[in-house]
């Protein structure tokens, strides 16, 4: 195939992406060769994105509407973070449900299930009269919320099959990388300009149209004939397992560190049960909620491994990039939240490459080199002052934009791609824990690293005021802010330091991803292998 047939055929993919927001209404028979991403999966991938966007949005923006909640509700802030906390208490209780519902009721139930109760969680958090409704709100949503990531995963893989996975993976991954930069952008201008009540409301018209287009648009079916009986044992062994290590973690960040028997106790009982449903799953086999014995694929495995420290250092650092605008540049949340955009785009520019990339030649060659250009775009980060160039800075997020997008969504497709099709939900549901403990562990330790930090240098400058804590900062005196700036962007940027060692060992498990030579013209058996598995 000549070189400007191949860029003509590129084209041609990314335009056909954009139009189908337009003509999502209309489906046409597959015709496409089938490497390509045919108007099938794009269409479903579009329908998984209209509901997995709005999850990844309300999570950051809630983030940002903590002070003003804790405000006009007039309640601690050590019971405001209960908002967040208890959200992702629901969602490490739900996960592990997920993939056995998938198998019983389908896919698609599951996905529209999930939707309504994220929707209606949202519409009882916009009226909720107290701090505590407002929690037992947001636990509803937490339970809508833990089913749409791995739902939406299984529905894409099934659709696009092994040998399409990557760019398949890459169109939901653009939500999963937009979700934290545009979240704090929106959340910010939401409590500024209208009223926190929004931040909630504005998930009803985005879920009313992910139902529809679900009901209209995703394949029906995909229940197994024979999924077997809930594994309640292993339900209560791992959820309570989930439940105790987020809890622990989440208290270690607002106690910033892990040295009390608060949170000691926690992680312990936590790591206990985990231990005991990975003895349990390992003699029970198969029929347990989550069959560890997936693990014994190598690429799952590393796969796996991979995704828990994408998780640890990329949403760690997320966490502290718009508190490094907000407290040591003085910038708004509206305007940090603006400051984090190149992340995205560089998202958006890598990730349709690395998936091409990935489903011809494997993510073994795409995943290393992401990883350098994530490094590449974190280590300006590690060297931040009060005074670093904006343009520098932002050219340093595109970088680092550019490294996520050709490391997250590859890596994703790599850990499914060995798995059979009966095993993808539990793939999915395995894959989607391990992003959400990871996510708060990377929270918990790259804040404790920073609050300590801050202590350190405050109190070898001998300033009063503030004794590293986030929760302080704000309590700076106004005459001490310039001095504390620069001690405030050396803690940032040590913290930085704790997230590119973190990134770098995304190396050990990537020299395990599959590499492979793809013929140009695959034989007629796969196509029609893949064809069938793209409406299976």
């Amino acid at each position: 195939m000549s070189v400007n047939r191949r860029l003509h055929q590129d084209r041609h993919e990314q335009l056909m992406i954009i139009g189908m927001w337009v003509r999502v209404g209309r489906m046409d028979d597959p015709s496409t060769p089938s490497d390509k991403l045919d108007r099938g999966v794009i269409v479903t991938g579009l329908v998984v994105i209209s509901g997995t966007i709005m999850v990844l949005l309300d999570t950051t923006i809630v983030n940002v509407a903590l002070d003003t909640l804790r405000r006009e509700l007039d309640t601690p802030l050590v019971t405001t973070q209960w908002v967040v906390t208890g959200y992702l208490l629901a969602v490490g209780v739900v996960i592990p449900v997920t993939g056995w519902a998938i198998d019983r009721f389908g896919a698609k139930t599951v996905w529209i299930t999930a939707i309504t109760l994220f929707t209606t969680g949202s519409v009882l958090c916009a009226s909720a009269w107290s701090i505590q409704s407002l929690i037992a709100f947001r636990l509803l949503q937490g339970l809508g919320g833990g089913m749409l990531i791995p739902g939406g995963q299984t529905i894409i893989a099934r659709a696009a099959g092994p040998e399409r996975m990557g760019r398949a993976m890459s169109l939901i991954g653009v939500p999963m990388l937009l979700g934290p930069v545009l979240g704090p952008v929106l959340g910010g201008f939401i409590v500024q300009h209208v009223s926190w009540h929004w931040i909630f409301l504005i998930n009803v018209p985005v879920g009313a149209l992910a139902v529809w287009l679900a009901v209209r648009k995703l394949p029906a079916g995909g229940a197994l004939a024979e999924p077997g009986r809930l594994d309640y044992r292993g339900l209560v062994l791992l959820s309570g397992g989930l439940v105790c290590l987020l809890y622990g973690l989440s208290e270690a960040s607002a106690r910033a560190g892990f040295a009390e028997w608060g949170v000691i106790g926690w992680l312990i009982a936590g790591a206990a049960l985990v231990a005991g449903y990975v003895m349990y799953s390992l003699k029970i086999g198969p029929s347990s909620i989550v069959d560890v014995r997936l693990f014994a694929n190598r690429t799952f495995a590393s796969g796996s491994v991979a995704i828990l420290l994408i998780a640890v250092g990329m949403f760690g650092a997320m966490l502290l990039l718009p508190l490094y605008y907000q407290n040591v540049r003085g910038e708004g949340a509206f305007g940090a939240g603006l400051l984090l955009a190149p992340q995205g785009l560089g998202a958006m520019v890598a990730m349709p490459l690395a998936g091409r990339i990935t489903d011809r030649a494997g993510a073994g060659y795409v995943v290393p080199v992401g990883v350098v250009l994530a490094l590449l775009g974190t280590a300006p980060y590690g060297a931040v002052g009060a005074e670093t160039s904006y343009v520098w800075l932002a050219l340093a997020l595109f970088v680092r934009g550019l490294g996520f997008g050709a490391v997250m969504m590859p890596t994703i497709a790599t850990s499914y791609s060995r798995l059979s099709k009966a095993a993808v939900s539990r793939g999915a549901t395995t894959v989607s824990a391990i992003q959400q403990v990871g996510g708060s562990l990377g929270s918990a330790l790259l804040v404790m690293v920073f609050t300590r930090a801050s202590a350190a240098e405050f109190e070898e400058a001998g300033l009063s005021g503030a004794d590293g804590g986030i929760d302080q900062m704000g309590s700076i005196p106004a005459d001490a802010r310039e001095a504390a700036a620069p001690l405030l962007a050396n803690a940032f940027g040590q913290a930085f330091w704790v997230s590119f060692g973190l990134l770098t060992l995304i190396l050990i498990p990537a020299y395990f991803f599959p590499r492979k030579r793809k013929a140009r013209n695959a034989p007629p058996a796969v196509e029609s292998d893949a064809r069938r598995s793209t409406h299976g």
